[in-house]
């Protein structure tokens, strides 16, 4: 049975609070991050989470390792507690990051090189039709 799990962190990168979104599916994890601004409150993250995850552009998938967690219910709580002490991102999820941003930059760079290219064949297109106006009466 396939098996997701998601978790999200949320810590302080000067100037700005800063959300990154972990999801792990099928053994593989994709990060999205989020500027939030000011401190978000506990109920704000629930509302955003609510309204807007299924709008998060992830990264590419990451391979990762899936550790089995323990049901007792006090070590998840501590393991919860350590966690919180934790600050920053994980190198996986820093991975999946650096990932999307290259994906965005080379989208980006496609983007920009066909409109350069269709800029100029306008602009010939233009050349073009002044030189025959220019010649059609004579």
């Amino acid at each position: 049975m396939d098996r997701i799990s998601g978790k999200l962190t949320v810590f302080f990168e000067d100037p700005f609070w800063v959300g990154v979104f972990e999801r792990i599916c099928d053994g593989k994890l994709s990060v999205c991050k989020v500027t939030f601004g000011a401190e978000p409150k506990d109920y704000e993250i629930r509302d955003f989470i609510n309204r807007h995850y299924y709008g998060l552009k992830f990264s590419p998938a990451v391979e990762v390792e899936l550790k089995q967690t323990a049901d007792n219910p006090k070590r998840r709580q501590r393991n919860a507690a350590k966690q919180m002490q934790n600050t920053g991102i994980g190198t996986r999820s820093q991975q999946a990051l650096q990932m999307q941003r290259e994906e965005m930059k080379t989208e980006r760079r496609q983007i920009s090189k066909e409109m350069r290219e269709a800029i100029k064949q306008k602009q010939f297109d233009l050349k073009q039709q002044k030189k025959r106006e220019k010649h059609r009466g004579h």
